[in-house]
């Protein structure tokens, strides 16, 4: 009985030091971006309009209906005029709550009235304080899942560790504050946690149904927070499908995994105004593909060569169903294609050209282009590419010879030891495997993506060095016979994390000390100024227009009306950004009053640096791709050239000549930005 006591006791403080840690490192991560982002900005230091000016973009609109809301008589009142907005962009009533996925911003604001925080905290701190928390959780939920996989939270600490030294590559929280992704992600890492943890062959029953209910939550809560998270879970869904289709889980799990993303889907579609895009999802047809060739299937798994036959038709079956089931959606239900973002990707991949200026200035961004030299060395500087293509060699050559030995008709054991040497059995391991392997196909393509693969990447990598099993399957391969291989494998799974975190520390450390010490300088007083300016001097009906990004800025800092938002998913926003950025162009004064006035605009603002743009990469220029499209400079070879016989907007327009002066008046300026009266009344004079 002492005995059995005092294994309880160690097995108790291992859990509550491991659990300690987890949560101190989610705490010490939210410190240090608060910190940080201090000392960064000096934001205690700063009025409300040079803090609000630190958002940026998009960034930007979506604080400014958090603000909106706070401003709101009541709570219901705020939602309809959010969802009924015609207070934003001009000649345009958007469902703003819908379009953007502001359910951040509903639940913040009621967060910040209902506790009473509007009489201890400003706004502004609150809702950054909400985000840095939720980072917190994100590295925990990292932690945890590298805990479960590796069964030591010494892989929690060297988890953290290197998305902390990463998080130029880990995280875009440092740039763009309200993101949607930085309020959906950390749901999805509770999410792919608690399915590491439901995934697991020695889960107790109590233990399964928590690990049931966190990733029921925390799917439904990542679904509503952003617009694109149902793409994501499409991917988690194929893994979870090659898993079932290799056998190496049994079924009933994973489908109870599907379900879960279908209750997800219609209750988003009901919460989310009978959002269509989730309807014609593709997670949602490969699901339904799933459920309904699991009616059809057989009980083959027990045969031979037909089992084996029908595992190949049955995956035929789902990819064909797959395809059948969104077409036949998109055919019966409305929704709005999103048509840009094929035509992206037609042209991405080499399969189309265009001179379109939308979709050359998308492939001009640097988060749409493939990953640059620079990310592989920082990614290696830091030891984490070198260990990370380790762990998953090992691992998905390990589950190659589980999945031959599979097909040759031999039977799996129930529960795999460490001297076994197998970690491939292992059902949440492969389908860590075949998940990071997807992700990091993505990310090879698109930049932007390695933000939701290098998290996985850190927690892959130190799982993997600290887990006895992993070195156990290499020392097999290797026949290792001078030195115990047990005895070896447990010695290297605490030795080499070990001499990984003390490296770390000594090269790191000092420079992460450094950042926080340093006071850096946020300085930006011709955008403070033109907002002074504007708020001011501009009448309260007036509509703005220029450039997406410096919209939201307007939109955020003074409340006017703006002709355009910097925002991708919308067609209509997408032509307005196009037909607006023709201030930059070679076109006519009259052409480009036909175009402001169309859209109510009654003020216009032309920013130096875009006009007198130089230093970004040679044709990905605003005012070059404007000529491409407008065909007034040649893109490719055969391409004919339109002569302009006008000079550049921004450029004469600065001049006060006739007839750019009958159209518009200067009515203020600085270094940065020129601001023209549109006028209502035309005098044409000589």
């Amino acid at each position: 009985f002492a005995e059995e006591l005092n294994v309880l006791f160690q097995r108790f403080a291992k859990i509550f030091i491991g659990c300690l840690a987890a949560v101190t490192s989610g705490m010490m991560y939210a410190l240090y971006l608060s910190a940080y982002h201090e000392r960064k900005f000096w934001f205690s230091n700063r009025q409300e309009l040079e803090r609000e000016i630190t958002f940026q973009g998009d960034s930007a609109i979506y604080y400014s209906y958090y603000k909106d809301m706070l401003k709101a008589p009541s709570f219901e009142r705020g939602v309809y005029e959010l969802t009924h907005n015609n207070k934003t962009v001009s000649l345009k009533t958007i469902n703003a709550v819908q379009q953007m996925s502001l359910y951040p911003e509903l639940i913040a604001s009621v967060l910040y009235q209902a506790t009473g925080s509007n009489e201890i905290i400003e706004p502004v701190y609150f809702y950054i304080g909400i985000v840095f928390g939720l980072q917190g959780i994100y590295v925990t939920a990292l932690f945890v899942t590298s805990w479960l996989m590796s069964g030591t939270w010494l892989a929690g600490m060297l988890t953290v560790a290197w998305f902390i030294i990463n998080r130029v590559d880990t995280t875009r929280i440092e740039y763009s504050i309200p993101l949607r992704e930085n309020w959906a992600l950390p749901y999805f890492a509770c999410q792919i946690a608690a399915l590491t943890g439901y995934l697991k062959s020695n889960l107790n029953t109590y233990g399964e149904r928590f690990c049931y209910l966190l990733m029921s939550a925390s799917t439904y809560t990542f679904m509503m927070m952003w617009e694109y998270s149902h793409y994501l879970l499409f991917l988690q869904a194929i893994s979870l499908f090659l898993l079932d289709i290799f056998s190496l889980k049994q079924n009933d799990k994973v489908y109870e995994v599907y379900k879960i993303y279908i209750f997800s889907l219609f209750l988003g579609y009901l919460l989310q105004f009978e959002n269509p895009a989730l309807l014609v999802s593709p997670l949602l047809s490969l699901v339904a593909a799933l459920m309904l060739a699991k009616c059809l299937q057989l009980n083959v798994k027990k045969g031979s060569f037909v089992a084996k036959i029908i595992k190949v038709i049955n995956f035929y079956l789902v990819c064909t169903l797959t395809i059948t089931l969104n077409i036949i959606m998109k055919m019966f239900v409305p929704h709005k294609e999103n048509g840009h973002m094929l035509k992206f990707l037609e042209v991405k991949f080499g399969l189309n050209m265009t001179k379109n200026f939308t979709m050359n200035w998308l492939l001009c961004q640097e988060s749409l282009q493939a990953p640059s030299q620079d990310f592989f060395l920082r990614l290696t500087q830091s030891s984490l590419l070198p260990f990370y293509i380790l762990v998953l060699i090992i691992c998905f050559l390990s589950m190659l010879q589980v999945i031959f030995r599979r097909i040759n008709g031999k039977s799996l054991k129930e529960t795999v030891t460490l001297e076994d040497g197998r970690i491939g059995e292992r059902p949440e391991i492969i389908y860590h495997v075949i998940h990071t392997i997807l992700l990091g196909s993505l990310a090879m393509v698109i930049e932007g993506l390695k933000y939701i693969w290098i998290p996985y990447v850190c927690m892959l990598a130190a799982f993997g060095v600290c887990s006895p099993e992993l070195w156990m399957t290499l020392f097999k391969w290797l026949r290792l016979r001078t030195v115990h291989p047990i005895l070896l494998a447990l010695i290297l799974s605490m030795a080499v994390p070990t001499i990984i975190g003390l490296s770390l520390w000594k090269e790191f450390f000092p420079r992460l000390m450094t950042e926080l010490m340093e006071l850096q300088e946020f300085y930006d007083p011709d955008t403070v100024e033109l907002m002074t300016w504007i708020k001011r001097q501009a009448p309260v009906a007036a509509v703005f227009a220029g450039s997406p990004q410096l919209m939201g800025a307007i939109k955020l800092c003074t409340g006017w009306m703006v002709t355009s938002l910097p925002l991708y998913n919308d067609d209509d926003l997408l032509k307005r950004n196009e037909n607006i950025y023709q201030i930059y162009s070679k076109r006519s004064a009259e052409d480009i009053y036909k175009i402001l006035t169309s859209y109510k605009a009654n003020y216009l603002i032309v920013e130096d640096a875009i006009c007198n743009e130089v230093g970004t990469m040679r044709g990905c220029r605003v005012k070059d791709l404007l000529d491409i499209a407008n065909g007034h400079m040649v893109c490719e070879e055969g391409d004919k050239l339109t002569y302009s016989k006008y000079g550049r907007f921004c450029h004469e327009v600065k001049i006060n000549y006739s007839p750019y002066v009958n159209y518009f008046t200067r009515v203020y300026w600085n270094r940065s930005y020129f601001v023209y009266k549109i006028n209502t009344v035309i005098s044409f004079q000589s």
